[in-house]
Parts: C-alpha cells; sequence; structure tokens
C-alpha cells in the first residue's frame, strides 16, 4: 500500500484551540481524518508527521522520500526562513504541495515570501482545513494511478 506524507510545522499540533478566528476549529486529527478519507479511493494511507523543531521535519522527508507517492506539506512559518526544510523538499522526488490554512498574503507582511514554495508542485492557501482536501485531491491528479 502506497503513502502520502502528511508533514505538518510548527503551532499545528494545536489546531483546534489555537487561534481559531485564523486557523478554524479543525484539529490536526480532523485534517488526517479528511486527507485519509480522500486518499483512500486510490488505495493510499496518510503517515502524519507533526513537529515544532525543524529538524525533525528534515529528518522525516528524508526517511520517507523513497516510499511515499508525495505530500502535503504545511510548514508554518517555517515557509518564512525554514532554509534546512527548502532544502530537504528540494530532494524530495515526489510531487508534492504546501498547504496553508489562512490566506498568508492577507496578513501580516512577513508571511507575503515563502522560500519553499517555489519548489512546491502547486499552493493552497485561505480555504482552511478543506484546502488539505484539495491538496490530496492534486496529489492524485498528479499521481497517475497504478493499474
Amino acid at each position: 500500500m502506497s503513502a502520502v506524507l502528511l508533514l505538518n510545522g510548527p503551532n499545528l499540533g494545536i489546531l483546534g484551540r489555537r487561534e481559531p478566528e485564523i486557523y478554524g476549529t479543525d484539529t490536526l486529527a480532523d485534517i488526517e481524518a479528511a486527507v485519509a478519507e480522500e486518499v483512500s479511493g486510490r488505495g493510499w494511507k496518510v503517515l502524519s508527521v507533526q513537529h515544532d523543531c525543524e529538524g525533525e521535519l528534515v529528518g522525516a522527508i528524508h526517511a520517507h522520500s523513497g516510499s511515499t507517492v508525495g505530500a502535503i506539506v504545511n510548514p508554518g512559518a517555517l515557509m518564512i526562513a525554514g532554509w534546512s526544510l527548502r532544502d530537504a523538499l528540494a530532494s524530495y522526488a515526489p510531487p508534492w504541495v504546501e498547504v496553508h490554512l489562512s490566506n498568508v498574503w492577507a496578513r501580516e507582511q512577513f508571511r507575503h515570501e515563502s522560500v519553499i514554495a517555489p519548489l512546491a508542485s502547486g499552493v493552497v492557501v485561505g480555504l482552511g482545513a478543506f484546502g488539505y482536501r484539495l491538496a490530496a485531491q492534486a496529489l492524485m491528479h498528479l499521481c497517475p494511478a497504478q493499474p
């Protein structure tokens, strides 16, 4: 069975109670279940990793680069200056989609540039937890079904 790497960065482990007016009320477990539902028809499972430490996220990318069909990545604030995360994603061969719950361009100026986005197959922003479902659909589009 193939797997999708669902990678979430700093502060995303407290979704549901972290600034719900910005990030919504869905928890990370809710998001994991939604992504699993989206990809189940393809026979894919979800390998979910959330960590507040950039080095742990880098390690997860390296550990799973050869065993996953693609990734959904919410780097959180690491989008701004997560250079080691960026470099790890540069070496991740399968397609991956960057996701942000809020519309980063409608927020503070420092959130308007991602060092990671130029490497992504696509970016989904501002659609809340539903953005993860769209990212899962995008991965299925980017990864041909195996006969």
